[in-house]
């Protein structure tokens, strides 16, 4: 089966710079761009870019420019290829050679930008934000992955409609992405683990993390029907296993790829229901497959995650 992300979850990993990736339909309330990467041990500065079209010379929605020799960050829009009024703040929480995640949520006023999951800046829409078109990232730093979160689409039955939003085949999510929702987390899945039903998590696995396990159950306490469990202080241990009938069964180890599960850095972890076996795949590359040993369907219905890790996304 191949992998297709979840409407909504559009991805880039480990892409070379400068990133110039399309946002087809534009961005709207409730959607969000994810950032992650490691600024560069000397690094000068990066920028993030949400763009009104792919050319260099296109007006800039949002430019967040971290400035590492001055210690600042800049905030500005660029249009008619002038820059207009910027605004500045101190650079921290972001340093030279540490990990990062940034997330621009898009508000109907303007956009609300975090890093590391807390508030950062708050910068006023100067220009539609259905208007931009592209994502850009460029400058001294490793990006690990460069993410577009939620979408809607004009003709989708039952959804929102937005005048001026091409087509009918855009990306749909029925609900605002979850961001940084705390820990311990549970929460329904709409329709349960059907066969095409994809899970999306993202997150941060601290400096003294030890482990931590997501469950698909039958109900909030029903059977585990599927516990990844992660076990940091083991190399490259990734356990999976079920609890049926308050018996758990034969644990799985074998991996298709190294953990991506470390101290200190994030991960993008995607679940994908099949109809004999659950696929998952890590910052967009195979990790394990786990046949189903129950069958799966809508009673398959909680999310469950627990343990020593930070949560920035959680998308059905």
């Amino acid at each position: 089966m191949a992998f297709l992300p979840p409407p909504g979850h559009q991805a880039c990993y480990n892409p070379p710079l400068p990133l110039v990736a399309p946002v087809p339909g534009g961005l709207w309330p409730g959607m969000a761009v994810s950032v992650q990467g490691v600024a560069r041990a000397q690094a000068e500065r990066f920028r993030v870019d949400l763009a009104l079209g792919t050319l260099e010379e296109a007006d800039i929605a949002l430019h967040v420019n971290p400035r590492f020799g001055s210690g600042v960050s800049v905030f500005n829009s660029r249009r008619g290829g002038r820059w207009e009024e910027e605004l500045s703040r101190d650079l921290p929480p972001l340093h030279r050679g540490r990990a990062f995640e940034m997330v621009i949520s898009v508000t109907p006023k303007g956009y609300r930008i975090l890093v590391n999951g807390s508030f950062y800046q708050e910068f006023p829409h100067r220009m539609p934000p259905e208007n931009v078109k592209a994502l850009k990232v460029a400058g001294d730093l490793e990006l690990l992955s460069a993410s577009v979160l939620g979408g809607v689409g004009a003709c989708a039955p039952g959804g929102p409609v937005y005048p001026g939003c091409p087509g009918c085949d855009l990306p749909v999510m029925g609900q605002p992405p979850t961001l940084y929702p705390s820990v311990p987390f549970i929460a329904t899945i709409p329709g349960g683990m059907i066969p095409k039903k994809t899970i999306i998590i993202k997150g941060f696995v601290p400096h003294d993390a030890e482990r931590f396990s997501i469950n698909l159950r039958v109900g909030p306490a029903g059977d585990v029907v599927l516990h990844v469990a992660p076990r940091i202080v083991e190399a490259n241990a990734v356990v999976r296993n079920s609890f049926l009938n308050n018996c758990w069964g034969e644990e799985e180890r074998e991996l298709s790829r190294t953990s991506p599960f470390l101290r200190d850095l994030y991960f993008d972890l995607s679940i994908r229901c099949g109809n004999d076996r659950f696929k998952a795949f890590a910052n967009g590359q195979p990790l394990f497959d786990f046949k189903h040993r129950v069958p799966a369907g809508p009673h398959v219905n909680t999310l469950e995650i627990e343990g020593d890790v930070v949560l920035s996304y959680v998308h059905f």
